[in-house]
């Protein structure tokens, strides 16, 4: 369910043979002892990528038309949140061997040996059927089936099929992490809309450029550890090109919002203001040519930016004045 990577400033990979999530190599002592603290497990839930996955559902949560209780409300976002973590949790399971062999990765509890790969997958499918139940049972079952269908797109779909087969891996598996506003959508209404959709393309959209800003300048990471990502596969050159056009895309959707009435003037002002700076460090990425790379980090790093502040101002102009008046009800 991811929306972000991770762990760019990590440093010191643990090298070992690719032979599967269960065996990544003599240096990662799998097979000893679990060393896990409360940290450790915290860790496998990806906490940052779960934070952006619990605002974006929020955000579908308020801008929904109909009432929710406080409590159900807060039951809902929990197990979203639950649900991200054993995404996590399953993705390091099964990604141990090429955790172990990247730099931003290796020290993951997986690959460093503090937490048992077993555990990590008991771990994982444990949350998961807690958050799926707890949410269709308290909520409803169209947002836990939601859920549930995210959790395997990104644990099954992306994570042990698309990521390893395919340089359009973050293309397909973004849907995994786009899919977080329609759940919180569906946990208020028991269904969908054009809306919840909308925001969804949103972040479908916006994961290519992100992503590969970042795989721009890990290039080398993700080739030691055999990932087939864009820059890998197809070199720099189709990949700024890719990122310029998926931009182009992106920037009116951000920005449809507001021309379709569903957000305010701020929103709109917002959404094209930074649709531009988008476009502009997209471009300036195209320009750009190999060692430097300072576009694609200042892409990358805006780029989540631009998606926070999206949402954000949505919540603002939309949401919390309907929340708020639903929950004081």
């Amino acid at each position: 369910m991811s929306l972000i990577s991770e762990g760019a400033g990590l440093r010191g990979p643990m090298r070992g043979p690719l032979r599967g999530p269960l065996a990544a190599g003599p240096d990662v002592a799998f097979d000893e002892p679990s060393l896990a603290s409360v940290g450790d497990y915290i860790a496998l839930l990806k906490p940052r990528v779960m934070s952006l996955v619990v605002f974006t559902a929020l955000t579908g949560l308020a801008v929904a038309p109909g009432t929710l209780h406080p409590l159900t409300a807060f039951t809902a976002l929990l197990c979203i949140a639950v649900g991200a973590g054993a995404s996590g949790a399953l993705n390091m399971w099964y990604d141990a061997d090429i955790d172990a062999v990247m730099t931003r990765t290796s020290r993951r509890p997986v690959p460093r040996g503090r937490v048992k790969p077993r555990e990590a997958l008991a771990f994982g499918l444990t949350l998961s059927g807690f958050a799926v139940v707890t949410l269709g049972l308290l909520v409803n079952w169209a947002a836990g089936a939601l859920l549930a269908f995210t959790i395997f797109f990104y644990a099954v779909i992306y994570t042990m099929w698309l990521k390893r087969a395919t340089p359009q891996n973050i293309v397909i598996g973004g849907a995994a992490g786009a899919f977080p506003p329609m759940i919180g959508w569906a946990s208020v209404t028991g269904s969908l809309s054009l809306e919840p959709i909308l925001l969804f393309l949103i972040i479908f959209f916006w994961t290519p450029p992100h992503f590969w800003a970042l795989a721009l300048y890990r290039a080398e990471d993700y080739a030691r550890a055999g990932i087939p990502m864009l820059p890998v596969v197809s070199g720099d050159a189709t990949t700024r090109r890719q990122i310029l056009l998926y931009t182009a895309i992106l920037v009116p959707l951000g920005i449809a919002p507001w021309l379709l009435g569903y957000a305010g003037f701020i929103y709109g002002i917002t959404a094209v203001v930074t649709g531009a700076a988008m476009l502009v460090l997209s471009w300036q990425v195209l320009r750009e040519r190999r060692p430097i790379e300072t576009a694609s980090r200042r892409l990358f790093a805006f780029s989540i930016l631009y998606l926070f502040l999206l949402f954000a101002v949505l919540l603002a102009d939309r949401g919390w004045g309907g929340l708020i008046a639903r929950l004081a009800a």
